[in-house]
């Protein structure tokens, strides 16, 4: 059978709020950053999910504990814990300042230094762009294109084989791991030049079949709009 996946973006935390590299560290959540979550929650009050999952990070963690205490109509158990959808890694630039990567990364891209990453990718193509921030990274740790590429579709397989017998579920992930995959999987992305960035609490959803394969049919809903 067909499983409806709803992925749905953390909330905003402290170094979303301090502009600050966060890809496989962790911060904790913001007041704002539960307020919101709220309405995402309540929008998806009345949906029935079969099951509810969420990466090892503890920002997704909150997220989805969250979501499932809200929920009226679904009787969720232990969440279990996807590390295949943890955020990407930056390496040495993991709490950072955000304007500093994107200016080492377009100077190692060779192109005008830039803080606009959105300029950066459009220019050189998503898959030069990862491995220009690897090289970029002082001690080369940042995922490559080949590590990320294969660590998402693993991802996906992972939640074929964990969802088997399950319609409906609900899985909470992370900004720039939920728009690779849409750059990949969304009908509306070309696959190599960039999409927005998915808001906190955003919820994109996604259709797997029973042969694997996986489609993005809605990016970056709103709370208001679902």
């Amino acid at each position: 059978m067909k499983i409806e996946v709803y992925l749905v973006r953390h909330g905003e935390t402290l170094f979303n709020r301090l502009n600050k590299v966060q890809g496989w560290c962790d911060t904790p959540l913001t007041i704002k950053g539960i307020d919101d979550l709220k309405k995402t929650a309540d929008a998806l009050s009345q949906i029935h999910f079969d099951n509810m999952y969420s990466s090892d990070l503890k920002r997704a963690i909150d997220t989805v504990h969250l979501m499932k205490d809200v929920n009226q109509l679904s009787n969720i158990g232990k969440i279990k814990k996807l590390p295949e959808f943890r955020e990407v890694f930056y390496g040495s630039f993991e709490g950072g300042s955000i304007d500093d990567i994107w200016l080492g990364v377009s100077k190692a891209a060779g192109i005008p230094a830039t803080t606009d990453v959105k300029k950066i990718i459009d220019t050189i193509g998503i898959y030069k762009f990862r491995e220009v921030t690897k090289k970029a990274d002082p001690l080369h740790l940042a995922e490559s294109t080949e590590e990320l590429e294969t660590r998402m579709c693993r991802a996906i397989k992972v939640l074929r084989k964990e969802t088997s017998g399950e319609g409906r579920v609900l899985l909470v992930s992370h900004g720039d791991f939920i728009k690779t995959l849409g750059i990949k999987y969304w009908k509306e992305s070309d696959g190599l030049h960039d999409i927005t960035f998915p808001d906190n609490g955003s919820v994109s959803r996604g259709i797997l079949d029973e042969e694997g394969n996986f489609e993005i049919v809605d990016y970056n809903c709103k709370a208001e709009d679902l």
